[in-house]
């Protein structure tokens, strides 16, 4: 069976997930929703499926699909992924989900009533087969004494801001900013790897608009800290660390994940990263359309994405609260 995959949102990121959603076979692209037909258009010219265009979200969500990918501004999410589950559509919505804690108990709450429907984050580098044998590392070692995750990239929007625009990615009334945009990837992988903290706290670089364009988290563990570090207005080319007592885990990107290394700090240094695939979404879109079409059988992963997805978006809503930084659905 194939999927009828609907989108939401006409960016690179989508066209990627599409892309990866057909290589798995698993998917066929039938339906684009845009708020401009044209843009739709533009969007479905780059695949040989047969794609409906829809300007209306509800026809769009009674097209017949069977799964809609939201891409769209973060502030959309909640309100177009709450249309999708009444309408009995299954949903992967990209990372941030949702704004807070609220909206995602209120989500969760109304899947209830919609026992079939599946909803999936798309935290695509948690998924990916280099951060499944990370995870093996961290778990090999005797000791963990601390963690600096890092992510910070030069925003393609930046430069209109510094031209006095407001890009949605950059702004509070869209839900954007360094913490939901990029922050998240380091956060994710904190919390897949170590559960929830026991606090954090968030030192942020407000921009003149008061979105976070940079800034510091400290997630505090029983035993250790973690520090992330991200921002939207720089790159930086500093590697992650794992430490343990004397060994360390090196990672060159948390999001990208593309070298990993183990110094056992007696001088022996092993590569634990394999090649890693030129589409780095088509595991998450294999992994999600596997529980789609084998709910029953799969239903002990699906529970676990859903656990990582909760105390995401409890440690996004909290660090946002430590910093002062609010948004209109708070």
């Amino acid at each position: 069976m194939m999927l009828k995959l609907g989108i939401i949102g006409t960016n690179w990121i989508t066209k990627m997930f599409v892309e990866a959603a057909k290589k798995t076979a698993k998917y066929e692209l039938v339906a684009v929703y845009s708020r401009r037909a044209e843009t739709g258009q533009k969007f479905a010219e780059d695949f040989t499926d047969v794609v409906q265009i829809f300007t209306d979200i509800d026809a769009f969500l009674k097209s017949g699909i069977d799964v809609v990918y939201i891409a769209s501004p973060n502030s959309l999410h909640f309100a177009q992924a709450k249309a999708a589950i009444e309408a009995d559509v299954n949903v992967i919505v990209e990372k941030s989900a949702f704004d807070n804690i609220k909206q995602y108990e209120e989500i969760h709450s109304l899947m209830r009533q919609h026992p079939k429907v599946r909803l999936f984050e798309a935290a695509r580098h948690v998924q990916q087969d280099n951060f499944k044998l990370l995870a093996q590392q961290v778990a090999k070692m005797e000791h963990i004494s601390g963690a600096t995750l890092i992510y910070e990239k030069y925003s393609s929007r930046f430069d209109a801001y510094l031209a006095g625009e407001e890009p949605n990615v950059l702004s509070k009334q869209f839900a954007a900013g360094a913490l939901t945009d990029l922050g998240v990837y380091p956060i994710y992988a904190a919390v897949k790897l170590f559960g929830l903290p026991q606090e954090q706290h968030y030192f942020a670089t407000l921009l003149n608009n008061g979105a976070d364009g940079r800034g510091t988290v400290i997630l505090r563990y029983p035993k250790f800290d973690v520090t992330i570090i991200f921002g939207k207005g720089s790159n930086s080319y500093e590697h992650s660390e794992i430490l343990g007592y004397r060994d360390t885990i090196l990672i060159d990107s948390i999001a990208e994940l593309t070298d990993i290394k183990y110094d056992d700090g007696q001088g022996n240094v092993t590569v634990i990263s394999q090649p890693v695939l030129d589409n780095p979404m088509i595991p998450e879109a294999d992994l999600f359309a596997k529980i789609m079409l084998d709910p029953l059988e799969n239903d002990s992963i699906y529970h676990d994405l859903e656990i990582l997805s909760q105390r995401v978006n409890i440690v996004l809503t909290e660090l946002r609260k430590s910093a002062g930084i609010e948004f209109a659905t708070d």
